[in-house]
């Protein structure tokens, strides 16, 4: 049955006269039906959607304002942070063929019902995989923010409990609440859920806490973003890797990417005759995150100084102290 949030969300879409959003939330009704059970009651209202859809005289144009933030309540409050992203993939340094895979699922979700009406789904389970730093979380981010979104955190802290069947209960919560409010769902250190059921002590707990996570991503119909991170993909149970759309690795930045982000972050400071090669060797085995911090810590280091040039100096002084920072 349709709950009363999404009976609310139509009637105060219709009063707006918000016709696409009004179709939005008919479509997240037919995801809770389908959830449900009742396949025949989520088919006649995705094809209600698509006739009215079919049936305007022009495309609807996509709205620029974002989905309304919905505070999470109850106990779901204590399991999510939510908040709007301001970061867009352009803010990020990306290698062009990660920068090509992220635009590939941006320009499916926001071409979702042309797929579906091929009976095409769009992306919208990816699982980041990397070394800390190397933009899992910015990327989380920058989607939800080209898609006008709110990005929801799962705070794992609070999901994970020493009583496993609670775990699955708040876990089925979480994924209730992506099919009744679209948004880009974020789970970072993965492998706290995702760890290899064999090789965890309290395997039988664990495992049914795993299952559920797969059951429930198999079955999930929700028409946002669901993203995990890790840093140790090798402690993921192997089955989980088939249960996602698209595995995305990250890497430490080559020279190139490197260069570009030092680069990026100083661009509002005269740089001219810099010996960046020099930089970014002395950079080597640094992460993304490390690089960026690295600029920024000698371009506070000239503003504080009244001056307006980065020196060589500057940088490698910063780099080797933020390298020496990471292997404390």
């Amino acid at each position: 049955m349709t709950t009363a949030q999404q009976l609310i969300s139509l009637l105060k879409s219709h009063v707006e006269g918000d016709d696409e959003q009004f179709l939005t939330i008919a479509l997240q009704a037919a995801a809770s039906e389908a959830r449900r059970g009742h396949g025949k009651v989520a088919m006649q209202l995705r094809e209600l959607v698509d006739a009215a859809r079919a049936n305007r005289e022009r495309p609807p144009k996509r709205r620029s304002a974002p989905v309304p933030l919905a505070q999470p309540r109850g106990d779901l409050a204590n399991l999510i942070a939510v908040r709007y992203a301001d970061v867009r993939l352009s803010s990020m340094v990306l290698p062009e063929a990660l920068d090509e895979r992220l635009r590939r699922v941006l320009r499916e979700q926001r071409q979702r019902h042309r797929l579906l009406s091929h009976g095409l789904a769009p992306r919208h389970k990816l699982l980041l995989i990397g070394p800390p730093g190397s933009g899992k979380t910015m990327t989380a981010s920058a989607l939800a923010g080209e898609l006008h979104l709110p990005l929801f955190t799962v705070q794992l802290d609070a999901l994970m409990t020493k009583f496993m069947g609670e775990t699955a209960s708040k876990l089925r919560m979480v994924f209730t609440a992506m099919v009744e409010t679209k948004g880009v769902y974020f789970f970072d250190e993965f492998d706290a859920i995702g760890a290899r059921r064999v090789e965890r002590n309290d395997v039988g707990e664990i495992r049914r806490v795993l299952n559920s996570f797969l059951q429930f991503l198999e079955e999930d119909e929700s028409e946002g973003l669901v993203i995990a991170a890790t840093n140790h993909p090798e402690l993921l149970d192997p089955a989980l890797f088939r249960r996602f759309d698209d595995v995305i690795e990250y890497a430490l930045p080559s020279a190139e990417v490197a260069k570009r982000i030092l680069q990026a972050r100083l661009a509002t400071f005269d740089t001219e005759g810099l010996d960046w090669d020099a930089v970014v060797t002395a950079a080597g085995g640094m992460s993304q995150a490390e690089i960026s911090r690295a600029a920024t810590d000698a371009a506070k280091l000239v503003v504080l100084e009244d001056r307006d040039r980065i020196t060589l100096r500057d940088l490698t002084a910063a780099v080797a102290e933020r390298k020496g920072a990471a292997h404390r």
